[in-house]
């Protein structure tokens, strides 16, 4: 699996470094200093997150560590959790996992070139179309799932890289990054009702990676790179209501006399494309 990710970037590597060489031949020292344009194209992945749980508020004190019981004062999400979404109502009927799949970016930037060492600035923005879920197990039994889907997302990175004379350029990068992101939810619980709050998200973070750029004539340049991102996701919540429960519902018998619930805030993907840009 990770090979057929990387793949391309191989690839594209190979490529660039057999171009380059030639290319300083013909044009002489490589100047990478001015502005460029371009576009990424690649694919995006996510590690497990097995250990990940949905989280309760009971006393509506807007932290959410607290745990459901039942009116013996039992544990009602002691069946466990599952990182991705339920087939069914107990954990014997699996978990699917979470969706990992290709993406697109386009980007503007600007490098400066310092005899060997390349300084730039680089904005990106596209589609990554993967979602996460995650899923909690209550004794009734029932599932509850939380699902988040990236509906686009963009950074702002630095670079610092040092050029070959042929024009290779490995490269470090890291900076600011944005996702908008959607939520949404399911469970199997037919009895409570659930109103979902904040469903769309402004999602902050940072990105870090690094690649390899080479450029192939005066004006064009491809590579690769690997980028390792984190956003902040905290302000989706569910908000679990009585509905046709009887009042000895676990989420109702609670010192607010109902239920939040919620999920990690982190959300980390990975992503792994290749580059072309026109410079101007």
């Amino acid at each position: 699996m990770f090979f057929n990710r990387i793949a391309p970037l191989g690839a594209t590597l190979a490529l660039a470094l057999a171009a380059a060489p030639a290319f300083a031949q013909d044009s002489g020292p490589v100047d990478w200093t001015g502005p460029y344009v371009g576009g990424s194209f690649g694919y995006n992945f996510q590690k497990s997150d097995g250990a990940e749980h949905l989280r309760f508020d009971t006393n509506a004190d807007g932290s959410y560590n607290d745990t459901v019981t039942t009116i013996t004062g039992a544990n009602a999400f002691s069946p466990g959790t599952c990182g991705g979404a339920a087939r069914g109502p107990t954990p014997a009927s699996g978990c699917d996992d979470d969706k990992d799949a290709i993406g697109w970016m386009g980007h503007v930037g600007y490098d400066m070139q310092f005899g060997g060492i390349v300084a730039g600035v680089v904005a990106e923005a596209g589609k990554a179309y993967i979602s996460d879920s995650v899923t909690e197990y209550s004794t009734t039994p029932a599932f509850y799932t939380m699902t988040r889907r990236i509906d686009w997302n963009g950074n702002l990175r630095a670079r610092l890289g040092y050029t070959t004379p042929s024009g290779i350029m490995p490269y470090i990068t890291g900076g600011l990054a944005y996702a908008k992101v959607k939520n949404s939810f399911s469970t199997s619980n037919g009895a409570n009702s659930f109103t979902s709050v904040n469903a769309k998200e402004d999602a902050w973070g940072w990105t870090m990676g690094g690649g390899l750029e080479a450029k192939v004539s005066d004006n064009f340049s491809i590579g690769a790179r690997y980028l390792w991102t984190r956003y902040n996701v905290d302000d989706y919540r569910v908000d679990v209501g009585a509905g046709t429960a009887p009042a000895t519902n676990p989420f109702l018998i609670t010192p607010s006399g109902g239920t939040s619930m919620n999920r990690g805030d982190k959300f980390d993907t990975q992503s792994v494309m290749v580059t072309t840009s026109f410079r101007f």
